[in-house]
């Protein structure tokens, strides 16, 4: 059995994992604030931008957010006239996402939002960077492998 400084230790691996996201989040949401968007508005605009229409259930499993949540955002771009919606060609069911006129004019406004990054890790080296990588995206699979056996 694990002692409490154990269970404190990777407890707060946890915790400053969180700490670190909901920190990175906050900055963006104030950047992209006076823009009227929101972060997950950004990233689906930044997938639509950078990688090019997408089908919109793609996207669940691209950003890890519930299919309801996906359609109040898209439903907000599509009203603010920033990304449309076409039927698939083989699924009339589907929706593929493109960037408007207005969305790639907006797109090219935005602020670079990569100085989060830059801010964040600067002045770590690649090697401290890519085991902390490593380490949060072990342990996210395995909760994931977790989960999946636990419902099963």
């Amino acid at each position: 059995m694990a002692n409490k400084n154990d269970s404190a230790r990777y407890a707060s691996v946890g915790a400053w994992a969180k700490r670190c996201y909901l920190a990175g989040r906050s900055l963006m949401d104030s950047m992209l604030r006076p823009h009227g968007l929101g972060a997950t508005q950004w990233y689906v605009l930044h997938q639509l931008a950078e990688v090019g229409p997408t089908m919109q259930r793609d996207l669940v499993r691209l950003l890890q957010i519930e299919r309801a949540t996906l359609s109040i955002v898209i439903a907000a771009l599509v009203r603010k006239g920033l990304v449309e919606q076409a039927e698939d060609a083989v699924d009339l069911r589907q929706k593929q996402l493109r960037l408007t006129p207005a969305g790639r004019s907006l797109w090219g406004e935005l602020p670079d939002l990569g100085f989060i990054q830059d801010v964040a890790f600067g002045d770590f080296s690649n090697n401290d960077i890519e085991v902390a990588a490593r380490v949060l995206k072990q342990a996210t699979e395995r909760l994931q492998q977790y989960a999946k056996r636990a419902k099963t």
